[in-house]
């Protein structure tokens, strides 16, 4: 990802549209083969090291700003860490200790040897190590131990991508209209939501499509920042789908309101994702590990179907399935604030259906606000999903519907 100082863009009118560059342009091509290069020949050397080289090339380059966003996401796909025989604030101290009795400690004096080599036997190293590490906790003294390479054309198509990822950090609200399509479609862009935790509402049916709509992360009263970074990564998952059309309304302090727009049909931008989420909430991990263990007779099962409600649509994770076969199903929320519940809730009560849990997080709550209402086909939870709370809660809706 890119940070905002190295995020390029222009507007036009109340458009705003991301600087690509030309993933085949030569010039670029051979930029991008050099900054690889740099980072696969300095892993095992210092950040400082590293540092000092990649300001010598960019010295020689023109588009400082693009060379930075290159590096930036080179420097992404990088492990550092500190090498040390011990924690170096503890070197640091021992050596200090005993520069006391040899006031003054001069350069190249026995007296600094002599230090040096106490405080190499205290940690089991060698003089020239304890002085070599005396400071490897400062990020320059960290150690490049790996680096995951990258394609040129690819990390030009990367750069591409994270610049119009950039754009959604300040998103107010994202729209994405989706013509009818299959199943399988819908279910793609509905579990790619739901896979990134965004808060979001849906109008529409299978048969003409839906209406999507993402809470932004200028929209939130807090949590914001955090949040302005899920919908940015959803971005690439949304290019993996198809029959859609995008548009994000952007806040911009001096400038005002501006619109971000895209489609499937688009070929600027290429994913970095493969075909499906690998992510899975480790709320229901722990509750599907937990689940065997509960006293009752319920069976916890993945959901695959988008329900319809109408005007709506629910794509809930899991069912629970009573030991006669009644179903509830289980929608274990991402992000939400009390006002999306709310409304979530009244969708539900409008299409008369009532076989449903949505389990909260307060954790994942993105406003300051607490729910002021309650609702029996609501819980909330800290930590995690207890499955004894959720079959209480199945077996109360099973006898009242």
């Amino acid at each position: 990802m890119l940070t905002s100082d190295l995020a390029i863009n222009w507007r036009r009118g109340d458009k705003i549209i991301p600087r690509l560059i030309k993933t085949d342009d030569a010039g670029y091509l051979r930029d991008a083969t050099v900054l690889i290069e740099i980072f696969d020949e300095l892993t095992g050397k210092t950040l400082g090291e590293l540092e000092r080289e990649l300001e010598e090339y960019i010295g020689a380059g023109t588009d400082y700003r693009i060379l930075r966003g290159l590096i930036k996401l080179l420097t992404d796909r990088c492990e550092f860490e500190t090498s040390a025989p011990a924690e170096p604030i503890d070197i640091r101290r021992k050596v200090f200790l005993e520069a006391r009795k040899f006031q003054p400690v001069l350069p190249d004096s026995e007296a600094k040897n002599k230090v040096l080599e106490t405080a190499a036997a205290e940690f089991d190293s060698d003089a020239q190590t304890i002085f070599t590490n005396l400071y490897a906790d400062l990020s320059a003294q960290q150690k490049l131990s790996k680096f995951e390479s990258i394609a040129p054309a690819d990390l030009l198509d990367r750069y591409n991508l994270a610049q119009a990822q950039a754009l959604l950090y300040k998103c107010v609200e994202m729209k994405i209209l989706v013509t009818p399509s299959d199943a399988a479609n819908y279910r793609h862009i509905f579990g790619w939501i739901k896979h990134f935790g965004l808060i979001h509402t849906i109008a529409g049916n299978s048969v003409n499509g839906y209406e999507i709509r993402l809470t932004g992360a200028a929209s939130l009263f807090h949590r914001s920042q955090k949040y302005g970074i899920q919908m940015s990564v959803f971005l690439p998952a949304l290019l993996l789908c198809k029959d859609w059309e995008m548009s994000a309304e952007i806040s911009q302090k001096e400038k005002g309101t501006v619109f971000y727009q895209l489609t499937s049909e688009q070929t600027e931008l290429t994913s970095c994702y493969s075909d499906e989420p690998e992510y899975v909430n480790p709320d229901i991990e722990k509750l599907r590990k937990n689940w065997d263990k509960s006293s009752g007779e319920w069976q916890l099962k993945e959901n695959r179907k988008v329900i319809d409600l109408g005007k709506t649509a629910f794509v809930p994770e899991l069912i629970l399935i009573a030991p006669g076969g009644k179903k509830i199903y289980l929608d274990v929320l991402g992000f939400w604030t009390p006002k999306s519940l709310q409304k979530r809730l009244a969708e539900f009560a409008e299409a008369n259906y009532k076989n449903f849990i949505i389990a909260a997080s307060q954790e994942l709550r993105g406003s300051r606000e607490e729910p002021l209402w309650t609702s029996a086909n609501v819980i909330f939870y800290k930590t995690k999903l207890e499955p004894r709370l959720l079959i209480e809660t199945a077996e109360k809706l099973s006898v009242e519907s």
